[in-house]
């Protein structure tokens, strides 16, 4: 006689836990973006990019910070096709870890007057990196919410799903 295995049951996730890092992930992301907006406008123009004027090169790295919401879509496009693929919690964790190396690379990146024009390029390099990083979480963070829903119990499903949202909005503000 032949035996059968009951189906597997499938692992329910610890709502906490993925409510904390979708608040965690979302914080981190947004400000990792807006704390490059700050530092184009103080710094980045005199170190980055060689103009005789100081106004030309806080523009330039104006014009930086605008290539990263440019990538934006590009990030958004490739999470939603691999997500689909490879799955869209996969793709969270590629997006943040994108985001994350591409900042810390840019807070090592060598200046205009140790490289000379590498720096400029690697700096807008880089910061396409963010962009598509961003964009990816943004696209990946819809599915954080349901996520957070999926893991938390029918009555706090709605407060639960709030949470990577208010993080963000948190995050934007200081």
């Amino acid at each position: 006689m032949a035996r059968t295995t009951p189906a597997p049951v499938p692992v329910q996730d610890n709502p906490v836990k993925v409510s904390m890092a979708s608040m965690i992930g979302t914080a981190v992301e947004s400000y990792d973006f807006f704390i490059y907006g700050t530092a184009a406008a103080a710094y980045f123009g005199t170190a980055f990019f060689h103009a005789e004027n100081a106004f030309i090169g806080v523009l330039a790295s104006f014009a930086t910070l605008a290539i990263g919401f440019l990538f934006r879509p590009l990030g958004g496009y490739l999470a939603g096709h691999f997500g689909d693929r490879i799955g869209r919690k996969t793709i969270l964790i590629w997006a943040l870890s994108v985001m994350g190396v591409a900042t810390f690379l840019i807070g090592v990146l060598p200046t205009y007057a140790t490289v000379g024009v590498i720096a400029p390029i690697l700096l807008i390099l880089l910061r396409a990196i963010q962009g598509i990083g961003y964009g990816a979480e943004r696209c990946s963070w819809p599915s954080s919410t349901p996520r957070c829903a999926d893991a938390a119990s029918s009555e706090r499903s709605r407060r639960s799903a709030s949470r990577p949202g208010s993080c963000w909005r948190t995050a934007r503000s200081s």
